[in-house]
């Protein structure tokens, strides 16, 4: 009987052992004395760390950034777009004109800028005045009538009705070897013009606007007029500009020395211009203001 007695509590603590081994549902053996708690999530080191909140998982998809093919071709095409952008606005800046011009020419061209607006003010100014005489004259008659008067002497030197008088140089070619021709003086006349030339006489003729040239036996016909060397020219305007304009290299003096003529230009501080044109009147064309 003492033996039966000993076999039967090691039998219950065999049993009690086995049911504390049972697996769970889940096929896992599960300890009854354990904490029934939410289990600490296992990093990948093997440590225990806590779950992640919200705000943790919502940082966690942020970053780092994923981005998609898509993404990533429009984000190139923008790129390329505002590169385009900016090469075009600066070459757009680059194109001027006056950007590669040298300091000598930019000076000149400002010269010729301030020049223009200095006669532009002038001309105004002399208007204003004129004006300012009409308003305030107290016979504006006989002051329009002065001033028509005027307006008709000065049109009458450049029509070549009136002598004129004033500063400008005396040219001088001398063609011993009869080689400067018609096309030669005219030349020289347009020369003239271009420099400011006002008033123009060669020997006795007076140069006016639709003054013609041809070649005489012996000389150069001037609307019809024969005239022979020496050319003597008499040129009212400013002799500043007139002599330089016809002394610059491979100008009208270099060309008529190269026909073996000689040629000399004075400045005067008065030439006067008195060779006339006969005024004729026109037969069909009659003032609108009539």
């Amino acid at each position: 009987m003492p033996p039966e007695n000993r076999s039967i509590p090691e039998r219950a603590d065999s049993e009690e052992e086995t049911e504390a081994q049972e697996p769970d549902s889940a096929g896992q053996k599960t300890d009854k004395g354990a904490d029934s708690s939410t289990p600490d999530v296992i990093a990948d080191d093997g440590s225990a760390e806590r779950p992640k909140n919200g705000r943790d998982r919502l940082v966690a998809s942020l970053w780092p950034p994923r981005l998609t093919r898509a993404q990533l071709i429009v984000a190139l095409l923008l790129f390329i777009l505002g590169l385009g952008l900016a090469i075009q606005v600066r070459s757009t800046s680059d194109s001027s004109a006056l950007r590669g011009a040298r300091q000598e020419d930019l000076v000149r061209i400002l010269d010729e800028l301030d020049n223009r607006s200095q006669r532009l003010t002038d001309e105004q100014r002399r208007l204003e005045g004129q004006k300012t005489e009409l308003a305030n004259s107290s016979d504006q008659a006989e002051e329009a009538r002065k001033q028509t008067v005027e307006k008709e002497q000065q049109l009458g030197v450049l029509a070549g009705t009136v002598a004129a008088q004033g500063p400008g140089i005396n040219l001088t070619i001398d063609d011993p070897t009869h080689s400067v021709e018609a096309d030669k003086l005219l030349d020289t006349i347009q020369e003239l013009r271009a420099a400011g030339a006002e008033a123009i006489q060669v020997n006795d003729v007076r140069v006016v606007a639709n003054t013609s040239l041809s070649d005489l036996r012996g000389g150069v016909g001037i609307d019809g007029k024969r005239v022979t060397q020496p050319f003597r020219f008499k040129v009212i305007g400013k002799p500043e500009d007139l002599e330089p304009a016809l002394n610059i290299p491979g100008g009208v003096v270099q060309t008529l020395e190269k026909e073996q003529a000689k040629v000399s230009v004075t400045r005067e501080e008065k030439i006067i211009v008195d060779a006339l044109r006969e005024a004729k009147r026109p037969d069909y064309a009659r003032s609108s203001s009539q």
